[in-house]
Parts: C-alpha cells; structure tokens; sequence
C-alpha cells in the first residue's frame, strides 16, 4: 500500500496540544559549517527525539527559529548586491520558513511512516502582526548569521551598514529588529491542522512580521521576530495545553556557568512573574524563554517545559527539565 493510501482518510484525533519551539542553532550543531547535509542530518536527528509526544498522545505543532539561516541569506544579499537584486528582510523570513519547515516536515514524515503512524505533516508559511511603533525598529536588538570577531563585525559596518553587538564571551553578531508579536494571522489554519490529527510546522523564523491598517491591509516590514515570543502567542492562539521550548541544556539554572550554578525543577507563574521583573535570566540567551514562559501561562496556558532534545523523553516524566505551572 501506498504512502498516500495509508494516509487517506486520516481520523480526527483528540488529545492535548502541544506546541514545541527550537532555535535556529538546532540545525547547525557546533562544528557545522551549516551545509544542506548537515541540516539535512540535524533536522532528523531533532524528529527522532520529537516522535515521542505524538507517541504520547499529543496533537504536535512545531516552531523553529532562523537566526542563523537568515543571518546568512542576509550575507549572501550583500555579497552579490552589483548582481542581483535586493529583497527586504521579511521575505528572506518566509524562505527559511519554507527551507527549514521542508526539511523537517520530510523528516518527521519518515519519522512517522516508520512507526507506522499516520499522519500528515504541513509546513505552513505564518503572517505574524506587529506594531508598526514598536520602539524595537529604531533599537535592533536579534541577533542573525554567524558569530564573527570584532574586526569582522566593524568591517561589517563600513562596508554594509551592520548594526552589530558583542555578546559576552562568544563575539560579534549582526541584529535587527525584533518587535513583539500580537497576532498569529493563520492560527485557525494551525489549529485545523492538529484538530484533524496531523502536524503542522507553523511560526518558522519567528514568522514574517506584517502590519495591517484599519483596512484590513497587510504590509510586510524588515524585522525578526522572536521564535519563542511568536510560539506563546501561537500555543495561546491555538488553545495549546503544553508549550515546550528546546535549549542546548536540559534545564533552567540559578547562576549558569558560576560556581554553585542549580538546577531550577519547577517555576510557579508568581515565581516567573518576579524573574521576568528582576530580569534574573540574560536577555541574549534564557531572558525571552522564561518571558514567553510567562506570557502563556498568564494567558491561561497550563504547562511549559524547557529541556533539550535529547533529555525531552525523561523531561516528560518530570526526571529532568524545568517546569513551569500555571494558575491552580
């Protein structure tokens, strides 16, 4: 039988929602020189450990971010800028929410004919509102492409106009804009999707940030949004019972990389309300993670979960992971 015949006719599948939202860096692990194969590779390797939560009984949506994808699509623009023409910054989004969303939905398919689970798998190219005066385009603040030394990144400057910014202890990188998403344009879209049993791979890049006028006409602006901001609002959107967000650890901890750093196992939404205030957490690296942490679970969402992909299976089982819990 047929790939299509076994997939025909797919029931509608009940179950909780869970959205599950991993970095741009999930597709080039250290050491890559971030090829096709290597993201090729990379893709499966994350489906291997995300085929748990449909075996568990979850209706899956996946997210994925795009720095340095589009930080690199951004690079190849000005190198043949004499050549070829320019496109604006939310259309270089929507091609990696394709390229990245292709890759993974090819995976993730395999992933699941070889169980003998069937399901569709769609990738789907998202709209994201923003606020056309959001003070982050007159501050870019989202770092894209790769990490350079400082001399690139000046040079970067000169030649292309870069705004660039050192992160601590790791170098250079260009940003851009960030604004806040508001709006999930296609989330009735996401939310058909798993209602009918299948996965949608939705929210890529952050998704491509549109403004709409009074009326009702969409316009796209340069900028990145935030891949775990978009998912929150998405898992709200959708009616999503777990958002689940991928780091390189498989927790949140009290003094990361200091002497006596500790692994932080449960956060009550007052315990994250107060480390968003005090902005215990950098903003360049779990800062957005516990805000959109936040956010879901202000917005009636009941559980989160940060973990790494290779720890996802004992972090479901409450073995590892930091969890978050929303109002009782």
């Amino acid at each position: 039988m047929s790939i299509a015949r076994r997939h025909e006719g797919t029931p509608t599948i009940g179950g909780p929602i869970a959205v599950v939202a991993m970095g741009g860096h999930a597709f080039t692990q250290t050491g890559d020189r971030g090829t096709y194969e290597e993201h090729d590779r990379n893709a499966r390797q994350i489906c291997r450990e995300l085929i748990v939560l449909v075996e568990r009984g979850y209706r899956l949506v996946i997210t994925h971010g795009n720095g340095p994808q589009v930080g690199e699509l951004l690079l190849r623009q000005e190198l043949t800028r004499d050549a070829l023409p320019r496109w604006p910054l939310d259309v270089l989004v929507a091609e990696t929410e394709g390229s990245l969303g292709y890759l993974l939905q090819r995976a993730m398919l395999n992933e699941l004919n070889a169980r003998g689970i069937h399901r569709w798998v769609v990738t789907m190219v998202t709209q994201v509102v923003v606020d056309r005066a959001d003070p982050a385009f007159a501050a870019p603040s989202k770092p894209v492409g790769p990490f350079m030394t400082q001399e690139q990144a000046q040079a970067g400057e000169l030649e292309y106009g870069w705004v660039v910014r050192e992160e601590a202890d790791r170098g250079w990188r260009r940003v851009v804009p960030s604004p806040v998403p508001k709006r999930i344009v296609q989330a009735e879209m996401v939310r058909e999707v798993v209602k009918s049993g299948n996965i949608a791979v939705a929210g890529g890049g952050g998704g491509i940030p549109v403004t709409i006028d009074a009326g009702g006409h969409y316009d796209g602006v340069e900028a990145v949004i935030d891949k775990d901001l978009t998912s929150s609002v998405l898992a709200t959107d959708i009616g999503a019972e777990l958002l689940v967000i991928l780091t390189p650890v498989d927790s949140v901890f009290h003094n990361w990389g200091q002497p006596g750093q500790s692994r932080i196992a449960a956060v009550t939404l007052a315990e994250c309300e107060r480390y968003v205030a005090e902005k215990v957490f950098a903003s360049g690296s779990m800062g957005p993670k516990v805000e959109a942490m936040q956010s879901f679970l202000q917005r009636g969402g009941q559980r989160g979960l940060i973990t790494s992909p290779s720890s996802l299976r004992e972090a479901l089982d409450g073995a590892t992971g930091t969890h978050f819990i929303g109002r009782i």
